[in-house]
């Protein structure tokens, strides 16, 4: 039994791991073996208000950083505006309320050109493939700036789009980390290309402008 549940959460993190870049929405697929990073009450409404994309955007960030963060992204008028300036150096970015499922993400400042200029691109209608070309480009000749080698994204995601206005946990929402190294490989970082065991980080996209480790919290132990 251990074995099979093993083999299903490298599975789920093998297919549901893909690191969201210009909008948080290229991460919807959740692993079925991943627990709820916590349980909301009975009292859950819809994400359908400026307020409630705001207040489960900042679940993305570490609690101790919600208060002061940037929070930018689509509104439910589908326009992509700041809804508020902070003032530390964390941008939350709203889940996009015209896509399936809920995907909201928190991230250093210094990612944001890296992040705009995706979605730029994504706008133009370049494709997924198309906006890595470029920007990978883009990072190598110096032209496009991803912060500092290290810089985190934090993910806060899940297949429903229901809430608890109370306490902002969005029904069976889970945290993952990617912690970005440009041009990082396997060889450089003694990471594994592939996750081998439940909680393990993993290199992502080694040895291009978005190598990054992946961090997929689990929280109930294997059985």
């Amino acid at each position: 039994m251990r074995s099979y549940l093993l083999a299903l959460t490298l599975t789920g993190c093998l297919f549901g791991c893909t690191a969201p870049e210009e909008t948080a929405t290229e991460a919807t697929d959740v692993a079925k073996t991943e627990a709820p990073a916590e349980e909301p009450s009975a009292n859950l409404q819809s994400i359908d208000t400026d307020e409630a994309l705001v207040a489960t955007a900042l679940m993305a960030a570490p609690e101790e950083s919600r208060a002061e963060c940037t929070v930018i992204g689509y509104n439910m008028a589908g326009a992509f505006v700041t809804f508020r300036e902070g003032t530390n150096d964390l941008i939350c970015l709203t889940d996009d309320p015209r896509r399936d499922g809920f995907n909201a993400a928190c991230y250093h400042k210094s990612l944001e050109p890296f992040m705009a200029r995706g979605r730029e691109l994504r706008a133009e209608g370049k494709n997924r493939q198309e906006i890595f070309d470029i920007r990978e480009e883009e990072v190598k000749s110096g032209k496009l700036s991803m912060g500092k080698e290290g810089t985190t994204l934090h993910i806060y995601y899940g297949k429903e789009t229901q809430y608890d206005p109370e306490t902002a946990i969005v029904e069976g929402a889970v945290y993952r980390y990617v912690v970005y190294l440009p041009f990082a490989t396997a060889a450089s970082t003694g990471l594994p290309e592939a996750p081998i065991a439940p909680n393990h980080p993993w290199i992502m996209d080694p040895g291009t402008h978005r190598a990054h480790i992946m961090i997929s919290p689990i929280n109930e132990p294997m059985e």
